[in-house]
């Protein structure tokens, strides 16, 4: 017995462009789960995990970024292994250069070390990481930060405390995208932490 298939022609299109509508609603929604400025957002950061779950894709192309943050007791931890209390988690920032982040980038870090909270300036040029501490906060409080492009280096600011680190980016504005939380370092979450960030 043989069987012949038939092909329409309109039919086939339609498939095709009901497909491609998919994928652009897709991307569509997918754009539209990206922080909004004025957004306060709860990122959650599971026990065992690296990543927030609300870990997105987005564009930037900027000259500061600005965002406030509020950690609450869930920043408290204590590292398997003591040597890795004093690695640097990343809170907020953003890829530059049109680069990968491990090649260029400007972060906000974070640790719970020697008794207290503690926030970083964490830049990576060309591949090579500097950190700096900026200043050392309080659970619980809400603190406005930012980071400003200026020519060749990177401002941080947490409150009225400046902190400057060179920046090698070639770009006249960062270009990139942003990222978001992150436990690590060397070790995952010991337990679920959460971190309260408003981009303004």
């Amino acid at each position: 017995m043989k069987f012949h298939v038939y092909t329409n022609p309109l039919l086939c299109s339609l498939l095709l462009l009901s497909s491609c509508k998919k994928l652009v609603e897709s991307a569509i929604d997918h754009s539209l789960n990206a922080p909004r400025k004025g957004e306060l957002i709860k990122y959650t950061i599971p026990k065992g995990e690296h990543y927030a779950r609300q870990n997105t894709f987005q564009s930037i192309n900027l000259e500061e970024l600005n965002f406030t943050v509020r950690f609450d007791s869930s920043a408290i931890y204590q590292t398997s292994d003591p040597a890795n209390q004093e690695d640097i988690n990343k809170l907020y920032g953003f890829s530059d250069n049109n680069a990968e982040h491990q090649q260029f980038s400007a972060r906000v870090g974070w640790n719970w070390a020697r008794g207290t909270l503690r926030l970083y300036g964490y830049v990576y040029n060309n591949g090579q990481r500097v950190s700096q501490e900026i200043t050392s906060i309080q659970v619980g409080t809400e603190y406005a930060c930012s980071i400003k492009i200026s020519a060749d280096q990177y401002i941080f600011s947490v409150g009225h405390v400046q902190l400057r680190l060179p920046r090698e980016s070639k770009t006249t504005e960062a270009q990139g995208y942003k990222l978001f939380p992150y436990f690590g370092g060397d070790e995952t979450a010991p337990h679920e932490i959460d971190i309260w960030i408003k981009e303004l």
